[in-house]
């Protein structure tokens, strides 16, 4: 059996040291995910998209030496590619939560939305409330890194996760509806290059949330 944890990072470098050291642990690269925000295009400009500013082909597009560049040989992390989904706006990502959050691998029996985030947050096993807040993090600038871990290894891959200073769901969600948040909403605009760098600053400098 194996169980899925998510959790949000501030700083990409910190999500994709958490992938790493899960897959050093034996988390199959098959079963890690990670998708993150690409607004200021710190991690290139390759997006291939249409009118609706989603990619065609339904998927994680693929820039030129895209993983190489951005997460080294081997592993999940070389087969970053890029995207653009509403509401998140443009994203690196890999792995199965890009592909349901594109619109592939979610089915009507399992009451999620196709194409959204937050649907396949929640046909992955995880509350309403916090799935609400992981996407609009990544929305915000964040990375989100999900993992479906093997019993055994739960306690491990907690751990790997906490290490690397991953965010506290409950916290930054009650900070978002201190502005006035209530739930991610994958019709709003987009963040902007501006508001991910004020938005990061706010999480990254003193204490995190």
């Amino acid at each position: 059996m194996t169980q899925t944890i998510t959790r949000l990072f501030d700083d990409y470098a910190d999500a994709t040291t958490a992938i790493r050291e899960l897959e050093a642990i034996g988390v199959p690269h098959d079963h890690l995910s990670i998708v993150a925000s690409n607004a200021d295009k710190s991690h290139g400009d390759h997006v291939d998209q249409d009118d609706d500013s989603i990619n065609d082909h339904g998927d994680v597009s693929r820039g030129v030496s895209t993983g190489a560049v951005l997460g080294g040989a081997g592993g999940l992390l070389a087969g970053l590619g890029l995207l653009a989904i509403p509401g998140l706006g443009p994203i690196v990502a890999a792995g199965w939560l890009a592909a349901t959050a594109a619109g592939a691998g979610i089915g009507a029996a399992g009451g999620a939305a196709t194409g959204s985030i937050v649907g396949a947050l929640k046909n992955a096993g995880h509350d309403e409330n916090d799935a609400h807040v992981y996407a609009e993090g990544v929305r915000r600038g964040g990375s989100l890194v999900s993992a479906k871990v093997p019993d055994d290894l739960v306690s491990e891959a907690e751990a790997v996760l906490e290490r690397n200073r991953s965010v506290d769901a409950q916290s930054r969600g009650a900070s978002y509806r201190e502005t006035g948040w209530t739930s991610f909403d994958d019709t709003a605009p987009a963040y902007t290059a501006e508001q991910v760098h004020e938005e990061r600053a706010r999480y990254t400098t003193g204490t995190r949330l």
